[in-house]
């Protein structure tokens, strides 16, 4: 499980250019099972989605091709954690903790 944190490097106008190419992004990466949730941080300097993907390598090439990445208006700060305790409706992503 990945925590992936957005950091704005550019003005709101500019993010909210590629707003439109990020939210089709955001759709394919949900629809594949990657993404369980995402929002805007507030206040409003960039964003969080919490990812389960396979490793590190895979969420750090999903970051980069988000359009904010390319259109030059985001920076990725990616947090890996273990999810040993959730909510009933989560309990598929819970995992071992290592020995």
């Amino acid at each position: 499980m990945f925590v992936l944190e957005l950091t704005y490097t550019a003005p709101l106008d500019r993010v909210e250019a590629a707003l439109d190419e990020h939210v089709a992004w955001l759709d394919r990466h949900y629809a594949a099972g990657h993404f369980l949730a995402s929002g805007r941080k507030q206040p409003r300097d960039g964003g969080v989605i919490l990812a389960s993907v396979e490793d590190r390598a895979t969420a750090e090439r999903i970051s980069q091709e988000d359009p904010f990445v390319t259109a030059g208006v985001c920076e990725y700060r990616i947090t890996e954690f273990i999810a040993t305790k959730t909510v009933p409706d989560l309990e598929s992503y819970r995992e071992q903790q290592p020995a």
